[in-house]
């Protein structure tokens, strides 16, 4: 649009200048109606250039173990000692003082107090892993796990240790590790994201949690609200106009910002751009049929607990999952919960400040089922090998009680568990001390945990880097050890 100035104002129109631009659109026009008859005869495929991309598929380092991660996060962070790790000497001593407590270790303030745990405790399996009565469905499968009872991280708030278990950092802005694994292996279905993210009510910290940080934003991933009946916004196409009319916009906005983008060939962004337009286009026939649960049977349905009002969102979340594993979605996260109860709220429902029994029997409830019934689910389809499945929250809860009946946050001990591709199955790993208070004997950090995730799928940790700002950086920083104890 040309900019008026006082000595431009009031001068008869420049009718050479409209000629030319009348010329030049013309030929434009007629350029992309040329390129619409070519596609219509199969000659060309306006989304060729999208699916050759920055995600198509990538050669790993190695052989990977696994062709797909589903990580089940528990926003608000389960309690070790009530959930997997047993500890015999904090029902003994329940009421006594914690020798070495901190009681600025949480958010709060402790009592400094052993508070045991109200659930009742059983081994399972032949490897004689000890399980709360709070999952009894999961307690099915033990043999197939691998417990890390040492995992700790730097972090006593959600936010940034939420930021930290997903991007090794508790700052935002670093490259959460769902995109560092589509920048480092693509997507093997053009027609879905390489990364989706499920969750009912917004974890606490919010985008930023699974945010590609400086990563281009291709590499973001799909977020998908499992409490709204339009789960993935602005995908589907208006009802006034036909494929045919959108495919042409999309021609025309390609060669409009590919024409742009040669002038600024360092804007990684612009590339991103245009790839998310020609995804979402896909997306609006392959996403509405992969989200379907209804096409599952009954009997699929009512073993995930999808008719029960308890477990209904993490049962359609969970057997997503397993359609999306199904369809080549390389890395599904999903921050499973409740409404709140028991002291947690919707978007850390584990927080189980005031009652510890409480809390964690309803926010247990709906994760059990769902859960046990997708590694059965795996497991009979043969998926099992391939699928790497993590479990686990944000960091630990405290030995010593906050009140009465409550646990506050504790960074310094917390149990997760991996079972799957690549999982040597009936491994106990790392100790918490007797009270199950820090980690420590085989302390795991984020970074040990991320280089394991990362080996299992083919990647070796320290080679996968992207430069920014004169640096190359990595998942793992400048730490990472492998657990090579729990590799199959």
């Amino acid at each position: 649009m040309s900019k008026h100035t006082p000595e431009t104002m009031g001068r008869p129109f420049d009718f050479r200048a409209r000629r030319s631009f009348l010329k030049n659109a013309g030929l434009g026009f007629g350029s992309l109606a040329l390129t619409g008859l070519l596609k219509e005869q199969g000659v060309l495929n306006a989304a060729d250039s999208a699916e050759k991309g920055v995600l198509q598929v990538k050669q790993p380092h190695f052989a990977p173990k696994a062709k797909s991660i589903i990580w089940l996060f528990m926003p608000g962070s389960p309690s070790q000692v009530d959930t997997f790790d047993y500890k015999p000497m904090l029902q003994k001593k329940s009421g006594e003082k914690l020798e070495g407590a901190d009681p600025k270790t949480g958010f709060f303030t402790t009592s400094g107090k052993l508070l045991k745990s109200p659930f009742k405790f059983k081994q399972h399996g032949e490897s004689g892993a000890w399980v709360s009565e709070i999952f009894p469905n999961v307690a099915n499968h033990v043999d197939d796990m691998s417990f890390i009872y040492s995992c700790f991280s730097r972090s006593n708030n959600h936010t940034p240790a939420m930021l930290e278990m997903n991007s090794g950092a508790f700052l935002q802005g670093r490259p959460c590790m769902g995109s560092w694994l589509t920048y480092g292996l693509g997507t093997e279905n053009s027609n879905l994201p390489g990364f989706v993210v499920m969750h009912g009510a917004m974890p606490r910290g919010g985008n930023p949690i699974w945010a590609p940080g400086f990563l281009p934003k291709v590499y973001q991933p799909t977020a998908i609200d499992g409490r709204s009946t339009v789960p993935i916004s602005n995908l589907s196409r208006l009802q006034t106009m036909t494929d045919r009319q959108q495919r042409t916009q999309l021609d025309l906005l390609r060669q409009m910002n590919a024409k742009h983008q040669e002038l600024r060939p360092h804007e990684a962004d612009l590339a991103a751009r245009l790839e998310s337009f020609e995804l979402a286009y896909r997306m609006q026939t392959a996403a509405p049929e992969a989200l379907n649960v209804k096409d599952e049977s009954q009997a699929i349905q009512k073993m995930y607990g999808a008719d029960q009002k308890e477990t209904e969102l993490v049962a359609k979340q969970c057997i997503t999952a397993r359609r999306m594993v199904e369809r080549g979605v390389r890395f599904i996260q999903i921050y499973a919960g409740t409404n709140g109860g028991g002291g947690g709220v919707a978007d850390v429902p584990w927080d189980g400040h005031s009652d510890i029994g409480l809390n964690h029997r309803i926010a247990a409830k709906s994760v059990d089922q769902p859960i046990g019934a997708l590694l059965a689910d795996l497991k009979s389809r043969g998926l099992l090998d391939s699928t790497l499945v993590v479990w686990g929250g944000e960091f630990g809860r405290t030995s010593d009680s906050q009140g009465s009946n409550g646990r506050d946050h504790n960074p310094n001990a917390f149990t997760m568990w991996m079972a799957g591709g690549g999982i040597k199955g009936g491994v106990q790993y790392g100790a918490s001390d007797d009270y199950g208070y820090k980690a420590v004997h085989n302390r795991v950090g984020v970074n040990d945990l991320h280089a394991t995730l990362l080996h299992l799928m083919g990647i070796d940790h320290m080679k996968l880097t992207y430069r920014f700002n004169g640096r190359d950086y990595r998942l793992t920083d400048l730490g990472g050890e492998l657990i090579k104890e729990i590799i199959a």
